[in-house]
C-alpha cells in the first residue's frame, strides 16, 4: 500500500471569471521511505501540491490518503493532530524564533504536543546531535550561520519522530557548500531513519539527491523519473 496516495486532485482559487485552476486533476503515489523531489517553474502548481500534502491547504476536489487515512474526511482538529504528530516541516526561511536558543526552538513542537520537559529536552538534544550541532544548544539564532539555522530547523522537524518530512526549498537561502551539507543530512535521515521525504526545489543539483523527481507544469504532472 502506498504511504501517500493522491487521486484527481483539483485546486481552484477564486471563482467566476477570476477563477484560477492551480492543479488540474493530479495523481501522485509516494511509497514509505521514499525521497522525492517536487520540481517545476514558478506557477506550475508544485507549492500548492506541497501545501496539500502537508495538510496546510485542502483541495477543491479529489482524494488524499495518508498512511491509509482519508485526509479530506477529517475534521479541522483531526487534520491539525495528523499534521502535528506525523509531519515535520522545513522551510526556506528557517522560521526560527530569533531570541530563543537552538534547543528552545527544537523543543517548541514537542511543547505543543504536551511532551514532559525532561523527555522534550532529551529528544531535542538528540535531534541537534543528529544534525551536527551538539555543542550549539544554547546559542540563539543570531549567533548561528544560515547553514546552522537550517540545521536547527531540521532538528526541530525530526525531534517529534515524524513519518513524513516536507522540505520546501530547504537550500534556497544557502550557498553551495551549505546546501550540500543540508542535502547530505536529509539523505542520511531518509536512509538511516526511513523518514519519507518530499522536497520542493527548483535546483536540479539538489534534486539529484532524491531517489525520484516529480515535475509539474501548468498544474499537471510534466513527467516522473
Amino acid at each position: 500500500m502506498d504511504f501517500i496516495k493522491l487521486r484527481d486532485i483539483v485546486k481552484v482559487y477564486g471563482s467566476g471569471e477570476s477563477a484560477f485552476m492551480a492543479l488540474k486533476g493530479v495523481n501522485v503515489d509516494i511509497e514509505a521511505g521514499e525521497f522525492v523531489a517536487l520540481m517545476g517553474p514558478s506557477g506550475s502548481g508544485k507549492s500548492t501540491m506541497a501545501n496539500i500534502l502537508g495538510c496546510l491547504d485542502v483541495a477543491t476536489s479529489g482524494k488524499y490518503y495518508f498512511n491509509g487515512v482519508d485526509v479530506f474526511s477529517l475534521s479541522r482538529n483531526e487534520t491539525a493532530l495528523l499534521r502535528r504528530h506525523y509531519i515535520g516541516f522545513i522551510f526556506q526561511g528557517f522560521n526560527l524564533l530569533p531570541r530563543t536558543t537552538a534547543l528552545e526552538n527544537v523543543e517548541l513542537p514537542l511543547l505543543y504536543r504536551g511532551v514532559p520537559r525532561k523527555t522534550r529536552r532529551a529528544k531535542s538534544l538528540e535531534a541537534l546531535d543528529m544534525v551536527g550541532l551538539k555543542g550549539w544548544a544554547d546559542h540563539t539564532s543570531a549567533q548561528l550561520s544560515g547553514g546552522q539555522q537550517q540545521r536547527v530547523a531540521i532538528a526541530r522537524a525530526i525531534a517529534s519522530n515524524p513519518l513524513f518530512l516536507l522540505a520546501d526549498e530547504p537550500t534556497g537561502n544557502l550557498d553551495t557548500k551549505r546546501s550540500v551539507e543540508i542535502m547530505e543530512i536529509l539523505t542520511a535521515l531518509n536512509r538511516d531513519m526511513g523518514i519519507t521525504i518530499l522536497m520542493v526545489t527548483h535546483e536540479p543539483d539538489m534534486a539529484k539527491y532524491a531517489g525520484r523527481e516529480i515535475h509539474f507544469l501548468d498544474g499537471n504532472l510534466a513527467g516522473a523519473q
